[in-house]
């Protein structure tokens, strides 16, 4: 049986999102460049949190992990995206993101029709 009080929030995986984009266009990275690229966006976004060693790493395993599913290459030390990959990607982040805002918003109408 499902414990009541824990909590999950999936959300979609912005560091992901942007590693998607930026690695979409015809630009092979090294990875301390496109880090610095990725870092910029988020910071922009208002999503960099956790510190910069810690974002690093994250940045650092969700490339590696696009590269074991093939939609990155890595040459040597350059990082190539595969675009066609990396859209199906992107359209998938991007209806996870509009499935978490539903049920957020779901979420919010039935709290505040309890009260």
């Amino acid at each position: 049986m499902a414990n009541p009080s824990a909590f999950i929030r999936r959300t979609p995986d912005i560091m992901t999102e942007e590693l998607c984009a930026i690695l979409s266009r015809n630009t092979s990275f090294e990875f301390k460049p496109l880090y610095d690229v990725v870092y910029a966006n988020l910071h922009a976004r208002k999503a960099a949190s956790g510190g910069d060693e810690m974002l690093r790493l994250r940045a650092y395993e969700k490339l590696q992990n696009l590269v074991h599913d093939g939609m990155v290459t890595k040459i040597a030390k350059k990082y190539r995206g595969r675009p066609a990959a990396l859209l199906k990607v992107s359209t998938r982040l991007e209806e996870w993101r509009e499935q978490a805002q539903a049920r957020a918003a779901a979420s919010r109408a039935s709290r505040e029709a309890q009260e």
